[in-house]
C-alpha cells in the first residue's frame, strides 16, 4: 500500500520524486540520509550546497527543500496542525511553499496521511496506466483524468493505487 510516515522526511522524499524515476529519488534520499542523520529540518539546513549536490540534489530541489526546512524550523509551518485539515485546506496551505504543487500535496495526502479520496490527476504514471487500461489512443489530459476519477469517488485513492500497480507491472 506504499504507506509513508507523515512529516518532513516524506515531504522531502516526495519533492525528490518530482519529474524523476522512483529509483532515482530513492537513491538521492539514501545518500542524503548518510550525511544527514537524523534527517530533520535543522540538520538539512546545516548542509552545504556542495553536500546536497553530491547527494544528487538539483539546485531547484535544494531551494525547495531548504525553504520547507526553514518554514518548519521557524515554526511558520506546523505539519501536525496541517495534518488535521481537510484535503482542500491542506492543499491550499502546503502549496504556498515553492516546489510543493498539487501533485506533491496529493501524493502526501494519499501516502502519508492515508486520505481515501485523493486523485493526483497530473501523475504521469496514472495517466499512462489509464491510457493502457482504457485502450485510449493518447495519454489522457489532466482534465480527462479528473473526469475519469469522478467515477471512483469517494475511493479515488484506492483507484490511484491500483493504477500505479498496473503501471509498475507493465
Amino acid at each position: 500500500m506504499w504507506q509513508r510516515k507523515p512529516g518532513f522526511v516524506t515531504l522531502v522524499h516526495t519533492i525528490l520524486e518530482q519529474q524523476v524515476s522512483l529509483a532515482s529519488a530513492k537513491a538521492v534520499l539514501k545518500k542524503l540520509r548518510k550525511i544527514c542523520t537524523p534527517l530533520n529540518p535543522d540538520k538539512l539546513l546545516a548542509l552545504s550546497t556542495a553536500q546536497l549536490a553530491a547527494s544528487g540534489f538539483s539546485r531547484q530541489k535544494m531551494r525547495y527543500c531548504r525553504t520547507l526546512a526553514e518554514a518548519i524550523s521557524s515554526a511558520e509551518l506546523n505539519l501536525r496542525k496541517l495534518h488535521r485539515l481537510d484535503d482542500d485546506s491542506f492543499r491550499k496551505e502546503i502549496t504556498v511553499y515553492p516546489g510543493i504543487g498539487p501533485w506533491t500535496a496529493d501524493v502526501y495526502l494519499l501516502m502519508a496521511l492515508g486520505r481515501p479520496n485523493v486523485w493526483p490527476s497530473g501523475d504521469l504514471a496514472l495517466m499512462a496506466a489509464t491510457q493502457s487500461l482504457k485502450n485510449l489512443q493518447a495519454r489522457p489530459s489532466r482534465d480527462e483524468m479528473d473526469r475519469i476519477g469522478e467515477k471512483w469517488r469517494p475511493y479515488r485513492s484506492s483507484a490511484a493505487r491500483i493504477l500505479w500497480h498496473h503501471y509498475l507491472n507493465n
